[in-house]
């Protein structure tokens, strides 16, 4: 196994450790990904690409942006065509998906681009010159914040708010049914590594989450619960006076995601385009992952006041927002056989299921104080060919 030097995070982790006995799994996790200036998504470096430890839809064709563009030129249009109206991307990294999506809608829709503001926000402080850089072009559009803006209730926008690939990233709890009842992942010091102790929960909410799903873990079976994603969720309906939250990343509805083929869960590390099983090498130089519950998401957003518009698979996402479209224009612009043959194969990734990313990732799309929205996702499949 390579060696890399987290000595640094590891202290910084076991001095609390030290301090307070154990810590729950979860603040373990907060720590890796976003310890200030040390953790994954809080210190410099490319994290996504062929450069970094994973892809993501951005990195396969600026496509993906341009049909989420379609999509939001669409709820402009059924709010009415507001005079003025914020798209906000949460989870911004290098800025590439922002780009994809402001470069479409100033070309497919001009008069809601000059009004359109766009608020960027992440985690990582430096990436906002890097943002500013490859967004020159748009800076009259722009604005930026920091997650705890929208956390600590200080933004407020009409539009839409939209992330890829960001709940999965959020630190989870992580919990083992026992002959005892559930009992909750702790960290411990073991020298000079970590160890894990099974405790009972550190709050009644873990519990309180499987019963409303109606769950029942069996025997050794282990799980991730995301109340981070539920708080986070509660924040956005809190900022968002009117318009959509559209949410893409991988996961299951929860009767799938909490069956018994999952009995390990699905926590992972990624580290240069690898799996990596063991979650305590590495502190803070390799993402940890876990899928998301979108059971829960619609269920607590229905009692935020976001109502379910829509949910599936990205691939009916992709489709209906215009797939086919774009990649007739794509091939028709092409000027070889060879490039037409490229473009196919590279936007399959897109759509395919089992090996492409078309049916592991889902797309939800939630509606607050617009009522019976037609979105375009929401097309029936036999308007579309």
């Amino acid at each position: 196994m390579e060696q890399v030097d987290d000595s640094a995070l590891r202290g910084v982790i076991r001095k609390r450790i030290l301090e307070k006995g154990r810590i729950p799994f979860v603040e373990f996790m907060t720590a890796c990904l976003y310890e200030p200036g040390l953790g994954y998504y809080t210190s410099p470096g490319r994290k996504v690409g062929a450069e970094g430890d994973f892809y993501t839809s951005i990195n396969v064709h600026r496509v993906f942006g341009r049909l989420i563009a379609r999509e939001i030129c669409r709820m402009w249009e059924v709010m009415g065509c507001p005079a003025s109206f914020d798209a906000v991307e949460v989870g911004a990294g290098h800025g590439q998906l922002a780009k994809d999506v402001l470069d479409a809608i100033r070309e497919l829709n001009a008069e809601f681009y000059e009004l359109l503001s766009f608020r960027l926000v992440e985690a990582e402080p430096s990436l906002a010159e890097v943002q500013r850089t490859l967004l020159a072009d748009h800076l009259p559009r722009l604005s930026w914040s920091p997650p705890a803006d929208l956390a600590e209730g200080r933004l407020r926008f009409t539009g839409c708010l939209y992330s890829n690939e960001l709940i999965d990233s959020f630190p989870v709890h992580l919990v083992e049914m026992t002959p005892a009842g559930v009992r909750e992942v702790f960290v411990v010091a073991d020298g000079d590594r970590f160890a894990e102790v099974l405790e009972p929960p550190s709050t009644p909410e873990l519990e309180g989450y499987l019963a409303r799903l109606g769950i029942t873990l069996d025997p050794g079976h282990r799980a991730e619960i995301n109340l981070n994603a539920l708080r986070w969720l509660g924040s956005v309906a809190t900022a968002l006076e009117r318009g959509f939250v559209l949410t893409i990343d991988y996961g299951y509805l929860a009767p799938e995601l909490y069956g018994p083929m999952r009995r390990n869960g699905t926590l992972l590390c990624y580290w240069r385009h690898t799996i990596e099983e063991d979650l305590y090498v590495r502190v803070g130089r390799q993402d940890m992952t876990s899928h998301v519950d979108f059971t829960s998401l619609m269920a607590e957003g229905e009692a935020l006041g976001l109502k379910k518009a829509w949910y599936g698979e990205q691939y009916r996402f992709l489709v209906a927002a215009g797939m086919m479209e774009e990649m007739m224009a794509l091939e028709a612009a092409a000027t070889t056989e060879e490039e037409r043959l490229r473009i196919r194969l590279t936007l399959k990734k897109l759509v395919l299921p089992e090996g492409g990313m078309g049916d592991t990732f889902k797309v939800l799309v939630q509606a607050k104080g617009v009522e019976n929205p037609r979105l375009l996702c929401m097309r029936e499949w036999g308007q579309l060919f």
